[in-house]
């Protein structure tokens, strides 16, 4: 009866330790795939962050620019009223410029941060699977 039983036991040892082999494999896989989640949450998160702040920029830049073609075209019309039509013409096209150069800086801006932006999600993606991807082999060495 004693060996029957030690027997016995020691299948139910193996068994046990296999069990809790596989649970440990589970939930390095399960903590890969929160890790991975997370910092896929984290690149999307940044990288919205960071277009909003372009487009502020750029609306910012924008608004200026208007402004500043504004006020140089009422001083053109105040010319255009004192019989200074070469005066008034130069204001105008000094407006429309200044208004297109910031116009463009904001743009340029813009697409910059939304380049980076897509970088940095990229990069937190790749970083996420890297960690995933070696959780997963840990735990089928289990």
């Amino acid at each position: 009866m004693n060996k029957t039983w030690m027997i016995v036991a020691t299948a139910c040892v193996f068994s046990a330790s296999a069990y809790a082999d596989d649970a440990k494999s589970v939930d390095l896989d399960k903590r890969g795939d929160r890790i991975e989640q997370r910092l896929d949450n984290r690149g999307d998160r940044r990288e919205q962050h960071l277009d909003n702040k372009g487009d502020r920029i750029e609306n910012r830049l924008d608004n200026r620019g208007d402004r500043i073609e504004h006020r140089l075209d009422n001083k053109a019309d105040r010319a255009d009223a004192n019989g200074h039509e070469k005066r008034a013409d130069h204001l105008r096209n000094k407006g429309d410029r200044i208004d297109q150069r910031l116009d463009n800086k904001g743009d340029r801006i813009d697409q910059r941060l939304d380049a980076r932006g897509d970088r940095v999600d990229n990069r937190l993606d790749n970083k996420g699977e890297r960690i995933n991807n070696r959780l997963d082999r840990r735990a089928d060495r289990r």
